[in-house]
């Protein structure tokens, strides 16, 4: 048990540090709104594991992946839901959030963006069908408690990840509010993000 959840949590940590659209929209995020952002999106985006490791422990990720028009549809929603996000960027002002208690309610919205934006991915959902029955540890036994250790094995290690990203951040935020035309600079660079993951999303060719 212990060399799988070793191996898996090494492995887990190789995928999460890798350039991908999560890590990319935290570091954007941090550099724009500052660290609490940056970790609120953090913790919605790593709480969407828990429903893609449910999906696969009771086996409805196998359904997803059986049914075209079903994946099909999720993967539409999750890429309009992103246009979305980045119309909401496009028609919001350019500007770095100076104030750490001013827009509350803007910031606690990250949460649930991330939340979101993760578990309307089907990819996350088919990847982690692939990977967690890898480090199994025991086949005879109940598989649905594995599944959910190692669920939780990925979600503290991505939430530490995403938190070093988003605190490593800071320094560079404090300095770009003193270039206010950075400002604009980083509205259109998240907006491309938006963008880009839906894209992601929909360029797919399991079928």
């Amino acid at each position: 048990m212990a060399n799988s959840i070793l191996e898996f949590l090494i492995a887990s940590i190789l995928l999460t540090i890798s350039p991908g659209p999560d890590i990319i929209y935290v570091l954007i995020t941090s550099i724009r709104k500052g660290f609490k952002p940056g970790l609120l999106l953090s913790c919605g985006l790593v709480s969407g594991v828990i429903i893609h490791t449910s999906l696969v422990a009771f086996g409805f990720s196998a359904i997803i992946k059986a049914s075209e028009h079903l994946y099909l549809a999720i993967k539409v929603i999750g890429a309009l839901y992103l246009l979305y996000l980045a119309y909401k960027v496009f028609k919001s002002p350019a500007e770095i959030d100076f104030s750490s208690t001013a827009k509350n309610e803007k910031k606690g919205n990250l949460f649930t963006q991330g939340f979101i934006m993760n578990v309307l991915n089907p990819k996350v959902t088919l990847f982690f069908l692939a990977f967690f029955p890898s480090f199994l540890w025991d086949l005879e036994h109940n598989k649905i408690s594995q599944f959910y250790t190692l669920g939780i094995v990925f979600m503290l290690q991505a939430l530490v990840i995403f938190g070093i990203v988003a605190l490593l951040c800071q320094r560079l935020y404090k300095y770009l509010k003193t270039q206010p035309k950075s400002a604009i600079v980083l509205k259109y660079l998240q907006l491309i993000v938006f963008i880009s993951i839906a894209v992601y999303i929909l360029l797919d060719h399991e079928y």
